[in-house]
């Protein structure tokens, strides 16, 4: 088996660094954490549990990510976030792979989102292929700033297993995740490319996003769990063009807004 570097990005992670890296431990000799100068004791967690450190500031998602790709040991890199874990079934697949004389750049494979224990199978949360597991020579995170951005590559292949996200720890973490401004962080991120928008954007993109999931990614399957999550996707869409019409009509709500730290 081709050894294997583990990266967790991180900021005030304490509730779930620790799972996290004994999770990567089945499959990694060696994992990095990458925090963004967290204020509870994520850092400590992470070393005493023998993880490398990185802080620095946020960068945005892909340029966090690539951080650590001069100082790591390995070429294959596995990436994590914290509330995220690996499972035995996905490790005993990678463990089976010749990445040694792999011809892809990476490797996608499926997450199952869960809101506390349970797991939302519909609403587009299934199979929700993300790519972790990547050659750091060959591809590396573009500089987007998006959560999660995404590995410029198109030589993937797709595993069979996945890997488990503990999305939510409850149903009202949906509509507010604790530290997580999602409307505005998102909103910067379109104001900052000159998005346009009017009065009505708002409302048709947060009932199209609703329909899309609730009835054309069978989101109605899910039962109250579902109709939970598309409302919380829809409110989401909804408050992220209503907080970027803000921007554009209120200076004195932009100028207390710091778009150099986005996330």
């Amino acid at each position: 088996m081709t050894v294997i570097t583990g990266s967790i990005i991180t900021y005030n992670e304490s509730r779930n660094i620790v799972a996290c890296i004994e999770s990567l431990k089945l499959i990694c000799d060696e994992i990095f954490v990458i925090d963004s100068l967290s204020t509870d004791d994520t850092v400590a967690l992470a070393r005493a549990h023998g993880a490398r450190i990185i802080e620095h500031q946020y960068l945005g998602d892909g340029p966090q990510r690539n951080l650590l790709l001069d100082d790591a040991s390995h070429d294959w890199i596995m990436s994590l976030d914290a509330d995220e874990r690996m499972t035995p079934e996905l490790a005993t697949e990678i463990r089976a792979l010749d990445l040694a004389n792999s011809p892809f750049d990476a490797y996608a494979m499926k997450r199952r989102n869960y809101i506390g224990s349970r797991w939302v199978r519909h609403c587009g949360w299934y199979p929700d292929y993300v790519v972790r597991l990547y050659h750091r020579m060959r591809t590396r995170h573009g500089d987007g700033k998006s959560h999660a951005s995404d590995l410029p590559t198109r030589n993937i292949f797709k595993l069979e297993q996945a890997i488990t996200h503990l999305t939510h720890e409850n149903v009202s973490e949906v509509f507010a995740k604790p530290g997580r401004d999602y409307h505005s962080r998102a909103a910067k991120i379109l104001y900052l490319k000159g998005k346009k928008v009017n009065p009505l954007s708002p409302a048709l993109h947060g009932g199209s996003a609703f329909l899309k999931h609730y009835i054309f990614k069978l989101g109605f399957l899910d039962g109250l769990d579902g109709l939970t999550v598309c409302l919380g996707i829809a409110l989401r869409s909804y408050g992220k063009y209503a907080r970027l019409i803000e921007f554009y009509r209120d200076p004195e709500i932009r100028k207390r807004e710091d778009f150099d730290r986005i996330w």
